[in-house]
Protein backbone atom coordinates (compact mmCIF):
# COMPACT_ATOMS: atom_id res chain seq x y z
CA UNK A 1 0.00 0.00 0.00
CA UNK A 2 1.30 3.38 -1.04
CA UNK A 3 0.18 6.61 0.85
CA UNK A 4 0.15 10.10 0.89
CA UNK A 5 1.83 11.71 4.23
CA UNK A 6 -0.44 14.48 5.39
CA UNK A 7 -0.83 16.85 8.50
CA UNK A 8 -3.28 14.27 9.41
CA UNK A 9 -1.39 11.46 8.94
CA UNK A 10 -1.10 8.58 6.23
CA UNK A 11 -3.95 8.79 3.43
CA UNK A 12 -4.42 5.83 0.87
CA UNK A 13 -5.79 6.21 -2.52
CA UNK A 14 -9.28 4.51 -1.12
CA UNK A 15 -9.90 7.42 1.37
CA UNK A 16 -9.10 10.34 -1.20
CA UNK A 17 -10.92 12.03 -4.28
CA UNK A 18 -9.69 15.51 -5.74
CA UNK A 19 -6.18 16.48 -5.16
CA UNK A 20 -4.63 20.36 -5.57
CA UNK A 21 -0.97 19.19 -5.69
CA UNK A 22 0.63 22.92 -5.60
CA UNK A 23 -1.33 25.75 -3.36
CA UNK A 24 0.23 27.67 -0.53
CA UNK A 25 -1.24 28.50 2.74
CA UNK A 26 1.14 30.55 3.84
CA UNK A 27 4.32 32.22 2.37
CA UNK A 28 6.88 34.65 3.29
CA UNK A 29 9.04 35.97 -0.10
CA UNK A 30 11.40 37.77 1.51
CA UNK A 31 14.56 36.94 2.51
CA UNK A 32 15.26 34.41 5.54
CA UNK A 33 17.78 37.16 7.09
CA UNK A 34 15.03 39.88 6.86
CA UNK A 35 13.20 41.40 10.08
CA UNK A 36 10.13 39.14 10.82
CA UNK A 37 10.44 36.54 8.37
CA UNK A 38 7.90 34.09 8.93
CA UNK A 39 6.43 35.56 12.09
CA UNK A 40 2.31 35.52 12.21
CA UNK A 41 0.71 34.74 14.78
CA UNK A 42 -1.13 30.87 14.46
CA UNK A 43 -4.67 32.51 15.30
CA UNK A 44 -4.74 35.15 12.33
CA UNK A 45 -3.28 32.67 9.98
CA UNK A 46 -6.40 30.19 10.39
CA UNK A 47 -8.76 32.92 10.55
CA UNK A 48 -7.78 33.96 7.27
CA UNK A 49 -7.28 30.83 5.57
CA UNK A 50 -10.04 28.43 7.02
CA UNK A 51 -12.68 29.84 4.95
CA UNK A 52 -10.20 29.28 1.55
CA UNK A 53 -9.98 25.45 2.62
CA UNK A 54 -13.88 25.22 3.75
CA UNK A 55 -15.15 26.72 0.06
CA UNK A 56 -12.44 23.18 -1.73
CA UNK A 57 -13.88 21.02 0.84
CA UNK A 58 -17.38 21.81 -0.44
CA UNK A 59 -16.30 21.19 -3.95
CA UNK A 60 -15.00 17.90 -2.98
CA UNK A 61 -11.39 18.48 -3.14
CA UNK A 62 -10.03 16.30 -0.46
CA UNK A 63 -6.28 16.86 -0.27
CA UNK A 64 -4.08 20.00 -0.89
CA UNK A 65 -0.16 19.88 -1.36
CA UNK A 66 1.67 22.86 0.68
CA UNK A 67 4.14 24.06 -1.75
CA UNK A 68 5.64 26.68 0.65
CA UNK A 69 9.19 25.20 1.10
CA UNK A 70 12.41 25.85 3.18
CA UNK A 71 13.60 29.88 2.37
CA UNK A 72 10.07 31.18 1.45
CA UNK A 73 8.43 30.96 4.83
CA UNK A 74 7.56 27.10 5.45
CA UNK A 75 5.36 26.50 8.79
CA UNK A 76 4.34 23.02 9.46
CA UNK A 77 2.99 24.12 12.80
CA UNK A 78 1.13 26.99 10.43
CA UNK A 79 0.26 24.22 8.08
CA UNK A 80 -0.78 21.64 11.32
CA UNK A 81 -3.58 24.27 12.82
CA UNK A 82 -5.13 25.23 9.58
CA UNK A 83 -5.29 21.22 8.80
CA UNK A 84 -7.04 20.21 11.84
CA UNK A 85 -9.45 23.46 11.98
CA UNK A 86 -10.72 22.53 8.98
CA UNK A 87 -10.46 18.76 9.24
CA UNK A 88 -8.78 18.54 5.91
CA UNK A 89 -5.56 17.58 4.90
CA UNK A 90 -2.30 19.07 4.09
CA UNK A 91 0.67 17.81 2.69
CA UNK A 92 3.71 19.80 3.81
CA UNK A 93 7.42 19.77 2.09
CA UNK A 94 11.08 19.27 3.56
CA UNK A 95 13.43 20.64 1.23
CA UNK A 96 14.67 24.27 0.41
CA UNK A 97 14.21 27.07 -2.37
CA UNK A 98 16.80 28.34 -5.05
CA UNK A 99 19.23 31.40 -4.67
CA UNK A 100 18.68 34.06 -2.67
CA UNK A 101 16.12 32.46 -0.15
CA UNK A 102 19.06 29.78 1.08
CA UNK A 103 19.17 30.00 4.81
CA UNK A 104 22.90 30.27 6.24
CA UNK A 105 22.85 27.16 7.74
CA UNK A 106 21.94 24.96 4.75
CA UNK A 107 24.56 26.90 2.80
CA UNK A 108 27.05 26.15 4.76
CA UNK A 109 25.80 22.07 5.17
CA UNK A 110 27.57 19.91 3.11
CA UNK A 111 25.62 16.78 1.25
CA UNK A 112 25.21 14.11 3.70
CA UNK A 113 23.64 16.39 6.32
CA UNK A 114 21.13 18.17 4.12
CA UNK A 115 20.33 13.99 3.02
CA UNK A 116 20.12 13.34 7.08
CA UNK A 117 17.98 16.19 7.35
CA UNK A 118 15.62 15.56 4.81
CA UNK A 119 15.05 11.88 5.57
CA UNK A 120 14.51 12.98 9.12
CA UNK A 121 11.98 15.04 8.33
CA UNK A 122 10.55 12.50 5.88
CA UNK A 123 10.59 9.65 8.15
CA UNK A 124 10.43 11.30 11.60
CA UNK A 125 8.70 14.51 11.60
CA UNK A 126 8.99 18.34 10.97
CA UNK A 127 10.87 20.45 13.84
CA UNK A 128 8.49 19.81 16.68
CA UNK A 129 4.70 19.29 15.32
CA UNK A 130 4.58 15.58 14.97
CA UNK A 131 4.02 16.12 11.21
CA UNK A 132 5.83 14.10 8.46
CA UNK A 133 6.88 15.70 5.42
CA UNK A 134 5.20 14.52 2.62
CA UNK A 135 7.73 15.84 -0.08
CA UNK A 136 10.95 17.39 -1.36
CA UNK A 137 10.55 20.73 -2.69
CA UNK A 138 13.25 22.61 -4.36
CA UNK A 139 13.92 25.46 -6.92
CA UNK A 140 16.37 26.46 -9.42
CA UNK A 141 17.55 29.65 -10.64
CA UNK A 142 15.98 30.46 -14.09
CA UNK A 143 19.31 30.71 -16.26
CA UNK A 144 20.96 27.60 -14.97
CA UNK A 145 21.10 25.41 -11.76
CA UNK A 146 23.94 26.97 -9.39
CA UNK A 147 26.80 25.16 -7.22
CA UNK A 148 24.34 25.23 -4.06
CA UNK A 149 21.46 24.07 -5.49
CA UNK A 150 22.88 21.40 -7.51
CA UNK A 151 24.43 20.18 -3.69
CA UNK A 152 20.85 20.90 -2.49
CA UNK A 153 19.68 19.09 -5.55
CA UNK A 154 21.76 15.74 -4.80
CA UNK A 155 21.11 15.31 -1.61
CA UNK A 156 17.47 15.38 -2.57
CA UNK A 157 17.75 12.98 -4.85
CA UNK A 158 19.44 10.77 -2.23
CA UNK A 159 16.86 11.50 0.26
CA UNK A 160 14.36 10.30 -2.49
CA UNK A 161 16.54 7.15 -2.95
CA UNK A 162 15.98 6.19 0.71
CA UNK A 163 12.28 6.88 1.30
CA UNK A 164 10.46 7.36 -2.56
CA UNK A 165 9.55 10.74 -1.54
CA UNK A 166 8.62 12.68 -5.04
CA UNK A 167 11.18 15.70 -5.45
CA UNK A 168 9.53 19.33 -7.52
CA UNK A 169 11.46 21.95 -8.11
CA UNK A 170 10.03 25.63 -9.14
CA UNK A 171 12.23 25.43 -12.42
CA UNK A 172 11.16 27.45 -15.18
CA UNK A 173 13.29 27.18 -18.26
CA UNK A 174 12.76 23.75 -19.85
CA UNK A 175 16.77 22.82 -20.54
CA UNK A 176 17.61 23.46 -16.73
CA UNK A 177 14.61 20.83 -15.63
CA UNK A 178 16.71 18.49 -18.14
CA UNK A 179 20.13 19.20 -16.03
CA UNK A 180 18.11 18.40 -12.78
CA UNK A 181 16.83 15.19 -14.09
CA UNK A 182 20.84 14.54 -15.45
CA UNK A 183 22.14 15.05 -11.93
CA UNK A 184 18.70 12.97 -9.97
CA UNK A 185 20.32 10.05 -12.49
CA UNK A 186 23.38 10.17 -11.35
CA UNK A 187 22.64 9.50 -7.78
CA UNK A 188 20.14 6.68 -8.60
CA UNK A 189 17.07 8.97 -8.45
CA UNK A 190 14.57 7.83 -10.83
CA UNK A 191 12.82 10.77 -12.72
CA UNK A 192 9.89 9.36 -12.06
CA UNK A 193 10.08 10.81 -8.63
CA UNK A 194 10.47 14.07 -9.83
CA UNK A 195 7.75 17.36 -10.74
CA UNK A 196 8.74 19.96 -13.29
CA UNK A 197 6.60 22.62 -11.22
CA UNK A 198 5.55 25.86 -13.68
CA UNK A 199 6.15 23.84 -16.49
CA UNK A 200 3.89 25.74 -18.55
CA UNK A 201 6.14 28.54 -18.24
CA UNK A 202 8.64 26.83 -21.27
CA UNK A 203 7.26 28.14 -24.17
CA UNK A 204 8.52 25.01 -26.31
CA UNK A 205 6.08 22.15 -26.11
CA UNK A 206 8.55 19.78 -27.37
CA UNK A 207 10.23 20.34 -23.64
CA UNK A 208 7.21 19.48 -22.26
CA UNK A 209 7.00 16.08 -24.12
CA UNK A 210 10.96 15.42 -23.56
CA UNK A 211 10.29 15.24 -19.57
CA UNK A 212 7.61 13.46 -19.76
CA UNK A 213 9.26 11.13 -21.89
CA UNK A 214 11.82 10.62 -19.45
CA UNK A 215 9.68 10.04 -16.85
CA UNK A 216 9.13 12.97 -14.91
CA UNK A 217 5.69 14.94 -14.16
CA UNK A 218 4.69 18.08 -16.02
CA UNK A 219 2.92 20.72 -14.07
CA UNK A 220 0.78 23.40 -15.19
CA UNK A 221 -0.05 25.34 -12.38
CA UNK A 222 -1.86 28.76 -13.32
CA UNK A 223 -4.94 27.33 -13.08
CA UNK A 224 -7.50 30.89 -12.52
CA UNK A 225 -4.28 32.82 -12.62
CA UNK A 226 -4.55 32.64 -16.88
CA UNK A 227 -7.41 32.59 -19.60
CA UNK A 228 -9.08 29.11 -19.39
CA UNK A 229 -9.19 29.50 -22.94
CA UNK A 230 -5.12 29.17 -22.83
CA UNK A 231 -5.25 26.31 -20.26
CA UNK A 232 -8.15 24.56 -22.33
CA UNK A 233 -5.40 24.50 -25.46
CA UNK A 234 -2.87 23.85 -23.29
CA UNK A 235 -4.11 20.80 -21.58
CA UNK A 236 -5.38 19.40 -24.81
CA UNK A 237 -3.06 19.37 -26.24
CA UNK A 238 -0.93 17.51 -23.68
CA UNK A 239 -3.45 15.18 -23.68
CA UNK A 240 -3.83 14.65 -27.39
CA UNK A 241 0.25 14.21 -27.33
CA UNK A 242 -0.50 11.49 -25.00
CA UNK A 243 1.05 12.98 -21.59
CA UNK A 244 -2.44 12.64 -19.95
CA UNK A 245 -0.58 10.04 -17.52
CA UNK A 246 2.19 12.80 -16.84
CA UNK A 247 -0.08 15.54 -16.09
CA UNK A 248 -0.54 17.56 -12.84
CA UNK A 249 -2.73 20.26 -12.86
CA UNK A 250 -3.00 23.46 -9.96
CA UNK A 251 -3.85 26.77 -9.26
CA UNK A 252 -0.71 28.27 -7.20
CA UNK A 253 -2.34 30.54 -5.53
CA UNK A 254 -3.51 31.32 -1.45
CA UNK A 255 -2.19 32.72 0.68
CA UNK A 256 -1.43 34.19 4.20
CA UNK A 257 1.61 36.57 3.63
CA UNK A 258 3.00 37.99 6.98
CA UNK A 259 4.57 40.81 5.48
CA UNK A 260 1.22 41.91 4.02
CA UNK A 261 -0.95 43.77 6.76
CA UNK A 262 -3.65 41.25 8.31
CA UNK A 263 -2.11 38.77 5.69
CA UNK A 264 -2.97 40.54 2.55
CA UNK A 265 -5.92 39.51 0.47
CA UNK A 266 -6.29 35.62 -0.29
CA UNK A 267 -6.53 34.23 -4.01
CA UNK A 268 -9.23 31.39 -3.67
CA UNK A 269 -8.09 27.31 -5.21
CA UNK A 270 -12.00 27.21 -6.04
CA UNK A 271 -11.36 27.68 -9.99
CA UNK A 272 -10.53 24.10 -11.48
CA UNK A 273 -13.82 23.01 -9.90
CA UNK A 274 -15.98 26.08 -11.00
CA UNK A 275 -13.75 26.76 -14.03
CA UNK A 276 -11.76 24.97 -15.81
CA UNK A 277 -12.62 21.75 -15.40
CA UNK A 278 -16.13 21.97 -17.39
CA UNK A 279 -14.48 24.24 -20.15
CA UNK A 280 -12.40 20.73 -20.31
CA UNK A 281 -15.19 18.64 -20.48
CA UNK A 282 -16.76 20.77 -22.96
CA UNK A 283 -13.44 20.71 -25.02
CA UNK A 284 -14.27 17.02 -25.28
CA UNK A 285 -12.27 15.53 -22.09
CA UNK A 286 -14.38 12.90 -20.58
CA UNK A 287 -15.27 11.99 -16.89
CA UNK A 288 -11.99 9.43 -16.89
CA UNK A 289 -9.57 11.86 -18.02
CA UNK A 290 -10.79 14.37 -15.80
CA UNK A 291 -10.58 11.78 -12.92
CA UNK A 292 -6.98 10.93 -14.19
CA UNK A 293 -5.60 14.89 -14.00
CA UNK A 294 -7.57 15.60 -10.69
CA UNK A 295 -7.66 12.08 -8.49
CA UNK A 296 -5.39 9.30 -10.21
CA UNK A 297 -2.41 11.65 -11.42
CA UNK A 298 -1.91 13.53 -7.92
CA UNK A 299 -2.03 10.22 -5.91
CA UNK A 300 0.34 8.67 -7.40
CA UNK A 301 2.91 11.74 -7.72
CA UNK A 302 2.91 11.89 -4.37
CA UNK A 303 2.12 8.63 -2.43
CA UNK A 304 5.15 7.02 -1.28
Amino acid sequence: MKYIYTTLGPKGRDELGMILPHEHVFVDLRTPDQPGYAEAEIDAVVAVMLPQIEAIKRQGITLLVECTTGGVGRRADIDLAVSKAADFPIVVPTGNYREPWIPAWVAEADESDLERWMVSELTEGIEDTGVLAGWIKLSAGDDGITPLEARILRAAARASVRTNAVIGSHTIRGRVVMEQLDILQSEGCAPERFISIHTQEERDFGLHRALAERGAWIEYDHVGRAPDEELVSMVMRALESGLGEKLLISHDLGWYDPAQPSGGIPRPYTHLVESLLPSLRAAGAGENLVRQLTEFNPFEAFAR
